[in-house]
């Protein structure tokens, strides 16, 4: 999922023609107060005319409690993105309001039945973090994500990273919470941006933790570090074809009533099947986008 200031041509054009899945189009952090408006109308714009491919379109509104949010949504309903990406997600009463406002949306378009997803950036205040279980619930939510800029700025820290560049125990927490209360929700876990741009091995290490622990993307800020999450994040080839000798290996130890057994040199029992059919899933969701 990567980040397009709004409204910039340029970095649009770029970012048209990368390999990115999602372009999550910014009205907020990304635009001063004094452009709110100009941005809203050329994003308008893009949605209703520009040819985005086979690439999902996330919009970042500003929140609802700020002079525009009400504008953001009435104006870009027009010609609805795939999914909003909410910032500082913090309370349920917000997302179903929101879902009220974008189902009005809907009707008055006859659109059958749910046009538009939520993308939540669930961790940028101290409230978020304690309802990312009941917000990643909402209905319209397809995805979670977390933000680790924010939340330093709203607790009052100096530093989310530690000297070696891993995050300090806290904002690592909050990655954690993030990905259990989207997989217990199913939906997508999201890790969060990566700010240090000359450092490519770091951000490849960073990515590599990341899907060890189920997040199955990352929010990008720079085009050069597309290639670096697709390429970590998409199942390889071995990888592949493990999973599916594994799924084969467990039909045939079923037909003789076992459900544990030596795979390959190593012990496999259902917890790994479920692993091996979602890797198969993810390559098939892949190969569909």
């Amino acid at each position: 999922m990567h980040f397009v200031p709004g409204p910039n041509e340029k970095m649009l054009t770029k970012s048209l023609e990368s390999e990115a899945d999602t372009l999550v189009i910014d009205l907020e952090d990304a635009v001063a107060p004094d452009d709110k408006a100009t941005a809203r109308d050329v994003i308008c714009d893009w949605l209703a005319n520009v040819d985005f491919g086979r690439k999902e379109v996330a919009i970042r509104l500003n929140a609802l409690d700020t002079p525009w949010g009400l504008e953001d949504i009435d104006a870009i309903m027009t010609s609805p993105p795939h999914l909003f990406m909410i910032p500082k997600a913090e309370r349920l009463s917000e997302l179903q309001l929101l879902n009220t406002l974008i189902t009005n949306h809907e009707v008055r378009q006859s659109i059958v039945g749910t046009s538009v997803g939520l993308l939540l950036i669930g961790s940028e205040t101290p409230r978020s973090v304690e309802n990312l279980h009941t917000l990643a619930g909402e209905p319209r939510v397809e995805a979670l994500t977390w933000g680790a800029e924010d939340l330093a700025a709203a607790i009052g820290a100096s530093e989310n990273r530690n000297s070696h560049g891993r995050y300090l125990g806290l904002f690592a927490l909050c990655g954690d919470r993030t990905l259990l209360a989207a997989r217990s929700n199913g939906v997508q876990p999201i890790d969060s941006v990566f700010v240090r741009l000359d450092d490519e091995s770091a951000l490849r290490e960073e990515c590599e933790n990341s899907r060890k622990i189920g997040f199955t993307g990352k929010l990008t800020i720079h085009p050069s570090q597309i290639p670096i999450v697709n390429d970590t994040f998409t199942p390889n080839p071995d990888e592949v074809e493990r999973a599916q000798r594994l799924i084969e290996a467990f039909a045939e130890a079923r037909q003789t009533g076992r459900n544990a057994f030596r795979f390959e040199g190593q012990m496999v029992d259902a917890p790994h099947l479920s692993q091996a059919r979602d890797l198969l899933n993810r390559v098939e969701q892949i190969g569909e986008t």
